[in-house]
Parts: C-alpha cells; sequence; structure tokens
C-alpha cells in the first residue's frame, strides 16, 4: 500500500475511534455511531417516498428519487440538498445499494416488466400496500396469499424485504426526532438484505423487529393486528399470538 493509501486508512480509523469516544461519553446517541452512509434509490417518491428519503439524508446518505414526474422529483431533491437528485426509475435501481420501491401495488405488474431484470440480485424494501378498491385483481391476490410472496412472485430473483407497510407516511417523517422508541415489523428470506434494511430502519428512527419470512408479509398491511404504531416489545407479543397454534 502506498502512502496516501495508508493516511486514508488511519484517517478513517481515526473517525472510527472518534466516534466510539463520543458514543461513550453520551455526546452522540448510540445510533449515529453505526451509520455507513449508502445511496438507496426511491421508487415512487410520494408521501411514503419522500418521507423515508428526506429522512435518510437526515441521517447522512445519498437518495435518488424517481418517479412518473421528473420535474416534480427535482424540486424535491433541490428542496433536500446536496445529498439529493433526481432520476428516472432505471438510474435509481443502478444507482443504490438498496432501491425503495414506494408505489401504488397495482404499479407493481407494469414496473417488474420494465425494471425486473434490472431488479435481479438488488436489494429491495418493498413498501407496497394492496388495496383492492385502487389496484384491482392484483391486490385480491396480495390480501389472499400475503403481499410478501405476491411481491416476491412479482420481482423474481430480487432480493425482497418487506418494510414500512404498517404505518403512516406522516410517523415516517418524524420518527427520526426519537429514534428507536417506535418498532417497525419487516419480513424477509435474504440476511444480507435484511441487515441493510435494518441498519436503514434505524436510520430513520424505527426499530426493526423481524417477524419471519416473506410468507409473514401478509401481516405487514393495514387491517392486520401489526398496523398502527407499536413498540418492538409490542410488535413480538401480536407476533407471538399470531403464530401461536
Amino acid at each position: 500500500m502506498n502512502l496516501s493509501g495508508i493516511d486514508a486508512s488511519r484517517r478513517r480509523l481515526l473517525k472510527l475511534a472518534a466516534a466510539a469516544a463520543l458514543v461513550g461519553s453520551g455526546a452522540l446517541p448510540a445510533h449515529a455511531a453505526v451509520v455507513t452512509n449508502k445511496r438507496i434509490g426511491v421508487i415512487g417518491s410520494g408521501k411514503v417516498g419522500s418521507a423515508l428519503g428526506g429522512s435518510w439524508i437526515k441521517s447522512g446518505h445519498e437518495v435518488m428519487f424517481s418517479s412518473r414526474h421528473l420535474d416534480h422529483d427535482k424540486q424535491l431533491a433541490a428542496s433536500l440538498g446536496a445529498k439529493a437528485r433526481a432520476g428516472s426509475p432505471a438510474e435509481a435501481v443502478a444507482f443504490g445499494h438498496a432501491v425503495l420501491i414506494a408505489v401504488p401495488y397495482g404499479a407493481l405488474p407494469e414496473l417488474a416488466k420494465s425494471l425486473g431484470s434490472a431488479l435481479q440480485g438488488r436489494i429491495v424494501i418493498d413498501a407496497c400496500n394492496p388495496f383492492p378498491a385502487r389496484d384491482g385483481e392484483i391486490a385480491n391476490r396480495a390480501r389472499e396469499q400475503g403481499a410478501g410472496l405476491t411481491s416476491a412472485e412479482l420481482l423474481p430473483g430480487a432480493r425482497l424485504v418487506r418494510a414500512f407497510n404498517a404505518i403512516g407516511a406522516a410517523r415516517m417523517a418524524t420518527a427520526i426526532e426519537s429514534p428507536g422508541k417506535v418498532g417497525m415489523p419487516m419480513a424477509g428470506n435474504d440476511e444480507q438484505a435484511i441487515a441493510l434494511a435494518k441498519q436503514l430502519i434505524r436510520d430513520v428512527g424505527f426499530e426493526p423487529v423481524l417477524i419471519g419470512g416473506l410468507d409473514m408479509g401478509k401481516y405487514l398491511m393495514p387491517g392486520t393486528p401489526l398496523a398502527g404504531e407499536h413498540t418492538p416489545a409490542e410488535i413480538r407479543d401480536i407476533v407471538a399470538k399470531l403464530q401461536a397454534p
């Protein structure tokens, strides 16, 4: 390794040591020390996508917003500072270490046709909820067999985690102000995807609670016992009752 490489390594180690010292002294909250900056592509920049994207930017991540309305996304990015940008959905997929999909569930089949191959092997956080009156037959299917399994069928090869489905968008924008108090139930099968999703959930102020594999995604939508705001302990109690024989 050349001298510049050694110096860079030393700087990284010094930064980590300084952060650890600050946490130990109480000068920083514990969750601040473990933030490793990531790039996140957001597909769907409505209430959920913009709320989460804004909180991730506050945590130090870079976010690319995308939707069918690029002008809106550019305005949103401009309002959020240098770590925000706008692009097409395909660009957002290529940009992100993780991709958040926050679109109406009825849009997923078309999105899968246009981006399915690009999403293969990518870590995808599915925040889409099925409402039959709005989303049609695909929502009925998701309600019957569970949104986790249905989303996995629509996006084969994606490293899918289901999260941000049980709490309203307004709360997603404010949880970062009092981190760790509210639980965020999540479901997934891929260990690395789950690990990154947990980090990103903590970075917007929630405490992640893994409730099981994607088959448990049937409980991660409005109208289920897990819907609404719960503490992490309450989520675990609800899940235990759901799994009881």
